[in-house]
């Protein structure tokens, strides 16, 4: 076995890593908004809106349908497990 095979993987370790925080300081630099210009605009104009709508309004009911929400299915603790005390 070669004395300097150890030191060999450590370097490869250390080019690959570098290499690899290079690689995404560039994606970075390509893929990151960093511009502190204005932002082209992307859509059209804006259209402007209609002056005559009809607007609907509706009573609410005085109490929600439902006050008090209650479990369907009921199970209880398998032997073996602690109880659970119920408030």
């Amino acid at each position: 076995m070669d004395s300097n095979q150890p030191k060999r993987v450590k370097l490869l370790s250390a080019v690959i890593g570098v290499s690899a925080v290079v690689a995404m300081g560039a994606l970075g630099v390509i893929f990151g908004d960093v511009s502190s210009a204005e932002p082209e605009q992307v859509g059209g104009p804006v259209a402007q809106q209609a002056s005559e709508q009809t607007i609907t309004t509706t009573t609410p009911p005085a109490a929600p349908e439902t006050s008090v929400a209650s479990p369907t299915v009921t199970a209880t603790t398998p032997s073996g497990f602690m109880p659970v005390s119920k408030p």
